[in-house]
C-alpha cells in the first residue's frame, strides 16, 4: 500500500510512519522542517501547500496535523478542510490523529470527555477546537475519512506493548480502569485501520489492553 504522512515531523507521525514502513508500506512523509522520521520518502511541505497531484496515487493519506497555541488552534479546522478539499471524490482514504476530549463519557453522547469537571482548563481550548475540526468532519460525505481518537493518557514514549482495545464514539477503559495508551500502540491502530478500512466515515477509538 502506498501511504502520506502529512505533518510528518511530529512523535504521533513518527511512530505511524516506522510502523507501517516495518509493515512493507510505500511510505511518503510530508513535513515543514528536515526530514527526521524514517521514511525514505520526503517531502518538504507544508500542509496547506498540498495539493491534489501531491497526493494522487495514494491508497491512504494520514493526517497528524497538531496545533498548540491560541493563535493556530483554529487550523486544526482549516487544515482539515483543506486537506478534504483536495480529496473531495477521490478513493484515496483520509485517517485523522484525532483526540480524546470529544469522546462521549455516556450512553446518549451528550456529554464529553472535555466537559467534565476534573478535565484541565489549559487542555480545554485545544479539546474545543479538535471537537470542532471533528463535527466539521463529519458533515463530508465526498471524502473516505476515519477518525481516530487517543486514550485520555496518550504518552509520546509509552512502551509498545502490540495490544489495544477498539472502541467507537464512547471513552473506554482497560481492564485496570484505565484509559492509556502509547503512540507505538496507537500506531499499531492506525496502520491496521489503514489495512482493513473498516470504518468509512466514522470515529473510532483506541485504549491500551
Amino acid at each position: 500500500m502506498k501511504v502520506a504522512v502529512i505533518a510528518a515531523n511530529g512523535k504521533a507521525a513518527g511512530k505511524i510512519i516506522t510502523e507501517a514502513m516495518n509493515r512493507g508500506f510505500e511510505v511518503t512523509a510530508f513535513g515543514r522542517k528536515e526530514n527526521n522520521t524514517d521514511a525514505k520518502n520526503y517531502v518538504k511541505k507544508d500542509l496547506f501547500d498540498i495539493t491534489t497531484e501531491d497526493l494522487k496515487g495514494f491508497d491512504a493519506v494520514v493526517d497528524a496535523f497538531g496545533a498548540w497555541t491560541e493563535d493556530t488552534l483554529s487550523q486544526h479546522s482549516t487544515s482539515l478542510k483543506h486537506l478534504c478539499d483536495i480529496l473531495s471524490g477521490t478513493d484515496i482514504r483520509l485517517l485523522v490523529v484525532g483526540g480524546a476530549g470529544s469522546l462521549y463519557v455516556n450512553p446518549e453522547h451528550s456529554a464529553q470527555v472535555a466537559d467534565s469537571p476534573d478535565f484541565p482548563d489549559a487542555f480545554k481550548p485545544l479539546a474545543t477546537a479538535m471537537a470542532k475540526a471533528l463535527t466539521e468532519l463529519r458533515e463530508r460525505n465526498d471524502v473516505k475519512w476515519t477518525y481516530i481518537s487517543p486514550a485520555g493518557d496518550f504518552q509520546a514514549d509509552g512502551e509498545r506493548s502490540g495490544k489495544y482495545i477498539l472502541g467507537g464514539e464512547e471513552l473506554v477503559l482497560n481492564s485496570k480502569g484505565e484509559s492509556i495508551i502509547s503512540y507505538a500502540d496507537y500506531a499499531i491502530a492506525m496502520v491496521d485501520e489503514i489495512e482493513k478500512g473498516n470504518h468509512i466515515r466514522q470515529r473510532i477509538s483506541v485504549v491500551r489492553e
